[in-house]
């Protein structure tokens, strides 16, 4: 089972994700004081008195407002308060309670779910500040500031107190990011991968300014899948929340075993694609390059070829690349999404055996004599795996600097004809003997 989910909820501008920042104790949640700057729900994994549970930090909930965006940030709310174990509701201490805040309190009571009363905003406390908040009807108010870590501990006592004992267990899902540019239909796909909707997906380019990590399971293996905010050219991005969104999803990267690139195939990979998966490839991440609203694409008998023509023209740095042509919107192909993640993921942890790769190593320099370099010659004395995700394989030479990169390349090709790295970024280094 999963750790135990506590909710953060209230309406824009309270606070909320200035509390999660100081609870998970890193920025992770856009904070700005501007409302309606988290628009999603967003997950990290925090520990409380030995209780690990995770936080999430919801986009605020407006529910007077006809504003496509508001009504979006509703239904993100709503899923949410389902899915938590505890609700943390937010309200402001300065500017006291608003009808909002009696609406939003109305649907928390409806959820039959623990709610605790958080009043923010409280720097120094007196029993007058919080009086008014008993009248929404949610028990005993909790003030606190999260800007300067006040009460916030008496918050998460409370918190943890309702979970049940043995209620979480360490992470093993596969974790999977989905990056791109702007408007290439990565929520559109991970809606259509969970099977229900997660992320907003609108026609305004940008809806996903966070990575927000979603868990579930697929054929009885367990995922976690990284939607993250669309990756745009440096040059656009000149506002602070894009910016950070941007570090975010390079962040999300990082921390997934498996990336899927979805790239609108209406306008075929573009440059920003290529930089994208380049920091894929850099991070030594297996990937998949989603070629997505294939739906959209005119088509004759040789049209996957043109594009698989073009893909490799332009990945020449990373001739390794699988491909996949899908069409979110239709869900054609998407199922078959699962086999691939699955074939990569093996693909960056497979292992060769120290006598096979050797055997492998020396036959291919006998067969294929490294060139001299001021009359030296390359010698590999021996070679081994040293490590998975990626492969990573060190020769031991007699000269680090007779290997040359042409060589370098020719090995790996090597390696990737006799075992199936498709999909995968591998390592070869060189060590001097004895080093």
């Amino acid at each position: 089972m999963a750790n135990p989910l506590i909710a953060i909820v209230g309406r824009p501008n309270v606070g909320k994700s200035t509390f999660f920042n100081r609870v998970v104790g890193r920025k992770i949640s856009i904070t700005e004081d501007r409302p309606g700057v988290t628009r999603d729900r967003l997950y990290a994994d925090g520990e409380w008195r030995g209780k690990p549970f995770t936080l999430v930090d919801t986009g605020g909930i407006e529910l007077r407002s006809d504003d496509v965006m508001w009504r979006e940030i509703k239904k993100q709310a709503e899923v949410a308060i389902e899915t938590a174990q505890v609700i943390l509701f937010f309200v402001d201490g300065r500017e006291g309670l608003t009808t909002s805040d009696y609406d939003v309190a109305d649907m928390l009571r409806r959820s039959k779910k623990p709610v605790i009363l958080v009043v923010n905003k409280i720097d120094d406390y007196s029993e007058d500040k919080v009086f008014e908040f008993y009248s929404i009807g949610l028990g005993e108010p909790y003030p606190v500031s999260s800007e300067h870590g006040s009460g916030v501990g008496d918050v998460l006592d409370e918190a943890v107190s309702w979970f049940e004992k043995g209620d979480s267990v360490e992470d093993d899902s596969i974790k999977i990011a989905v990056v791109g540019k702007p408007n290439a239909g990565k929520s559109s796909l991970v809606n259509r991968l969970l099977g229900f909707e997660r992320s907003i997906v609108t026609d305004i380019a940008g809806t996903t300014r966070d990575a927000i990590d979603t868990p579930f399971t697929y054929g009885g293996k367990k995922y976690t899948i990284i939607d993250t905010a669309g990756i745009r050219r440096k040059s656009r991005v000149d506002d602070d929340v894009e910016y950070y969104s941007v570090l975010r999803a390079f962040d999300a990267v990082r921390r997934a075993d498996v990336c899927l690139l979805v790239v609108d195939s209406t306008e075929g990979l573009t440059e920003q694609d290529t930089k994208i998966i380049g920091y894929v490839h850099e991070q030594g991440k297996p990937s998949l390059i989603v070629m997505n609203k294939w739906d959209l694409i005119e088509k004759d008998t040789n049209t996957i070829n043109k594009f698989e023509a073009k893909l490799k023209e332009d990945l020449k740095f990373m001739d390794y690349f699988k491909s996949v042509y899908i069409s979110a919107k239709t869900g054609q192909r998407a199922e078959k999404l699962f086999t691939f993640i699955d074939a990569v993921y093996e693909n960056a942890r497979f292992r060769v055996a120290t006598g096979t790769l050797n055997d492998l190593i020396s036959d291919t320099v006998r067969a294929n004599e490294p060139p001299a370099h001021n009359g030296r010659r390359l010698k590999i004395y021996y070679s081994s795996q040293v490590a998975v995700a990626p492969p990573t394989f060190v020769l031991k030479v007699n000269s680090v600097e007779l290997l040359h990169f042409s060589y370098e390349r020719f090995l790996e090709n090597v390696l990737r004809k006799n075992f199936d790295f498709s999909g995968t970024p591998i390592k070869i280094l060189a060590r001097e003997n004895g080093e």
